[in-house]
Formats: C-alpha cells, structure tokens, sequence
C-alpha cells in the first residue's frame, strides 16, 4: 500500500477552477483557470490582462479598481474584492465598468446621479436577469 506524502515545503493549493467572465460590451466571455482561494480583485486583475493581451474591444485600460465583477446567480450587487472566488460555488461572471457618477450644480445640494438619469442597479438587474443557459 502506497501513501501520498506532500513535501513539506509544498503548500496546499486548493482546487483549481475553470471561469468565464464575460465583459459588458464585449463580444464573448473571456475563460481562464483560477485557485478557489483567489480573490476577486486578483480576478478583476487577471481577466483584464487577459482582455488586452487577446486585443478585444472595447479597450478597457487595467486599472482594477475601475470595475466591478458581479455573479448572476448570487445576486444583483458586485462581489466584494475581498472575497475568495470559490466562496460562490459559481463559474460565470460579468466584468462591469463602475459608473462614473456626475455632479449636480446646484446651490441646496450636492446631489450625484448616475449617468442618463437612470439607477445603473436597475440596468444591471435587468441585464444579469437573462436566462443563461448551460451546456
């Protein structure tokens, strides 16, 4: 009977996972293989790198912090960057651009809404509501 030892300076690395992130205005989802473990941001991270070395477009630039990474079948809000991707149990995901609020000039407030006056949540609930089919 053989026994699997680890060597002891190898670390346990986790399950690696196989994800699709698919980018708001982009032609198709972008597929690369991740540890459970990983973080969003270090995911952000990755699938924009992955984005601009395959020359897709729309040109996003690789600040990650100008994104947000939602998860259709968690919920409607943006996965915190803090989180593990593995935590989800999930595969898909969308790469959003964060909106860029605008300021109002007005004397009473400082009111900021969000571009074409409309809620971006309400646009994201609609758009993450389409029935993705798996095959």
């Amino acid at each position: 009977m053989l026994l699997y030892k680890q060597k002891k300076n190898q670390v346990a690395k986790g399950n690696r996972l196989l994800i699709s992130v698919t980018v708001l205005g982009s032609a198709g989802p972008i597929r690369f293989v991740v540890n459970e473990y990983e973080l969003v941001g270090a995911v952000i991270d990755t699938a924009l790198k992955c984005y601009a070395r395959e020359g897709r477009l729309p040109i996003l630039g690789s600040d990650l912090n100008d994104f947000l990474l939602y998860c259709p079948i968690v919920g409607p809000d943006a996965l915190s960057p803090w989180e593990t991707i593995g935590s989800l149990g999930a595969r898909n995901f969308m790469l959003c651009r964060k909106p860029k609020p605008m300021k109002v000039a007005d004397a009473k407030s400082d009111a900021v809404i969000t571009p074409k006056g409309g809620s971006w949540k309400s646009w994201i609930n609609k758009s993450l509501n389409l029935k993705i089919s798996s095959h």
